[in-house]
């Protein structure tokens, strides 16, 4: 991989995102990887995989021949953000400086969300259940949390969360939180997957609802919204500023 090692030129801007065996989630961060491109034309933009898919982040780290901005592509904080990718970026030990931004879901997607709401055909006596990962790490919990109150705020109706990968046995944390939309004046439940791309966690979540509440609505995921891909452009920006000013920075579109 080339960028940034000519005077002048813009660091390469590498996206790293989880990796996934359904073949959905490449295809998306394929579709957010090109349309990060078109919005910074003169920097060299690449997309690698902590794991499951190619090019993994270590590949791609080694082959960088000039100064380097890493823009995590997760949604929230975790172990892969906070140890992972550190410590496979040093393994990597690359020749130019390399700079690692906070990951993507630290800027509000809220926007995201509501579009992809009002896509699916949200009613105004819908109540939102936004669906994400679970994570061991408290400070992503909080994360997604502050997520759906945001988005509770802009769309002026209730929102709650529950994860997909902790919905509780007998999904009694799903149950719960349906309950409580329901309590609050709901009339449908609409899954609100705070997830880049579809994928087998999300319909984990979206046949348990239907389970428990058939007819709920399912909106789509974040995918490529143009509300992410300023998010990383954002993100670009401040990991080039922490680099030597000789730097040229890409000019906003």
């Amino acid at each position: 991989m080339t960028g940034g090692g000519a005077a002048g030129t813009p660091p390469t801007l590498l996206l790293v995102a989880h990796g996934s065996r359904d073949p959905r989630f490449a295809d998306t961060a394929c579709r957010v990887r090109r349309a990060v491109a078109r919005q910074l034309p003169h920097v060299a933009v690449r997309i690698s995989y902590l794991d499951l898919n190619s090019p993994l982040v270590a590949d791609e780290v080694a082959a960088v021949s000039g100064a380097a901005v890493v823009v995590p592509l997760l949604l929230a904080p975790g172990y892969h953000s906070s140890v992972d990718l550190p410590a496979i970026i040093a393994d990597a030990a690359p020749a130019a400086p390399v700079v690692t931004t906070d990951v993507v879901g630290t800027t509000s997607l809220a926007e995201a969300l509501a579009d992809r709401l009002h896509e699916a055909g949200m009613r105004p006596d819908d109540g939102i259940l936004l669906t994400a990962v679970g994570s061991s790490q408290p400070c992503a919990e909080r994360l997604i949390r502050r997520r759906a109150v945001e988005l509770s705020t802009r769309l002026h109706r209730p929102v709650d969360v529950v994860f997909a990968t902790a919905l509780g046995v007998g999904n009694i944390k799903l149950r719960t939180a349906v309950r409580r939309l329901h309590y609050a004046g709901a009339t449908r439940i609409v899954l609100s997957p705070y997830f880049l791309s579809a994928g087998l966690l999300t319909e984990r979540a979206e046949q348990a609802l239907d389970t428990l509440a058939p007819g709920s609505l399912v909106a789509g995921p974040i995918g490529a919204h143009p509300a992410l891909i300023d998010a990383i452009c954002d993100k670009y920006r401040a990991g080039v500023r922490q680099m030597q000013p000789d730097h040229v920075l890409a000019p906003r579109r």
